[in-house]
C-alpha cells in the first residue's frame, strides 16, 4: 500500500452502489461517500506517517446538499471497492449551525460509519458568528478517532478564513476542503493559494468546487495545492419504460426523476492523467 501513496489519487463520491461499480478496477483511488453527485480528489503527497489515508456555501456549487447516508450503503460499497471510503457526516442541508439533537445524530452517524468500516470521516460545524465551532468539532473529532478527518466546505462560510485555518490545524484536522470562500475554486484561487502557503504542510488545503478537465491545470498550477476535489460524474438514463410526467418526487430544482448521476470512469482517467502531468 505504501507504494501506491506515491502516485496521484483520484477521489469520487458514491451516491449509490452503481458509482462503486464503475471505477472499482481503477488503481490509486479513494472514495468519498456522501449524498451528492461524484467529485474526484487527486493527491501528489504521501500521508503523514502513522496517519491512515483521509478524504466538501457563499453560493454552493453543489446542485443538492450533501448529507449523511444510511449504513447499509456503506456496508455494500465496502464490499464492492478495494479503496478506502470516507463518510460525510451531515444531518441536514442548510447552514452548519447545529442543535443539540442534531449533534447527537452526528455522533450516532459517526459511530455507525466506524462500525461498518469507514476509513475516514468528513464534517464541518460553525458558530452563529461564522467561526469554527471548536467545542463541537473537538467532541466530534474524539468520536471519529483514530480515523482521519476532513473539514468540508463549511469552511467557505467562515468570517475569517485565515484564522479559521489555524483553528482547524490546532484541532487536528488532516484536511480542509474549500473553494476559496467563493462560488468556485477558480474564482477563489488566490485565497486558496494563500491558505496553502499559510498551512506549510500542517494541514492539506484541498481546492474544490467547479473543477473540471477544462480548468484543472490552471487550478493546480495556481493554487500550490497538493490535492484537489472535482466533478467526475455523468448522467445515466433511467431503465424505466413507464414514466409518469405529472409527478416529481421532490422540489422543482431536484434532479430529473428518470436520470441517475454516476461516477464516470472515463472522466476519472482523464483527470488522473492531467494530474499526473502536473503534480
Amino acid at each position: 500500500m505504501a507504494s501506491l501513496w506515491r502516485c496521484a489519487w483520484i477521489r469520487w463520491s458514491l451516491p449509490s452502489t452503481r458509482s462503486a461499480e464503475v471505477p472499482a478496477g481503477s488503481s490509486c483511488a479513494r472514495a468519498w461517500w456522501r449524498e451528492e453527485p461524484p467529485p474526484a480528489w487527486v493527491s501528489r503527497a504521501a500521508p503523514r506517517p502513522s496517519v491512515p489515508p483521509a478524504a466538501p456555501p457563499v453560493r454552493p456549487s453543489f446542485p443538492t446538499h450533501p448529507l449523511s447516508r444510511p449504513p447499509g450503503l456503506l456496508q455494500v460499497v465496502k464490499q464492492c471497492v478495494r479503496v478506502p471510503v470516507f463518510v460525510m457526516i451531515r444531518p441536514r442541508g442548510g447552514d452548519f449551525l447545529y442543535s443539540d439533537r442534531e449533534v447527537e445524530v452526528m455522533k450516532a452517524d459517526i459511530r455507525l460509519a466506524k462500525l461498518h468500516g469507514a476509513d475516514g470521516l468528513v464534517f464541518g460545524a460553525l458558530t452563529e458568528d461564522g467561526r469554527i465551532d471548536t467545542e463541537l468539532c473537538t467532541a466530534l473529532l474524539a468520536v471519529c478517532r483514530p480515523l482521519p478527518v476532513t473539514f468540508h466546505r463549511a469552511f467557505d462560510m467562515v468570517h475569517d478564513p485565515q484564522v479559521a485555518l489555524e483553528t482547524l490545524i490546532s484541532l487536528g484536522f488532516e484536511r480542509v476542503l474549500t473553494s476559496g470562500c467563493d462560488s468556485s475554486a477558480l474564482e477563489g484561487l488566490s485565497l486558496i493559494k494563500k491558505l496553502a502557503e499559510q498551512a506549510k504542510g500542517r494541514i492539506v488545503v484541498v481546492p474544490g468546487g467547479g473543477i473540471t478537465e477544462r480548468n484543472l491545470q490552471r487550478i493546480l498550477e495556481g493554487s500550490s495545492a497538493s490535492e484537489f476535489h472535482c466533478s467526475a460524474r455523468s448522467a445515466r438514463d433511467s431503465g424505466m419504460k413507464f414514466r409518469n410526467p405529472n409527478v416529481a418526487m421532490g422540489a422543482s430544482f431536484s434532479a430529473p426523476e428518470y436520470s441517475v448521476k454516476v461516477a464516470d470512469v472515463a472522466k476519472v482517467r482523464t483527470l488522473n492523467a492531467i494530474a499526473k502531468n502536473i503534480l
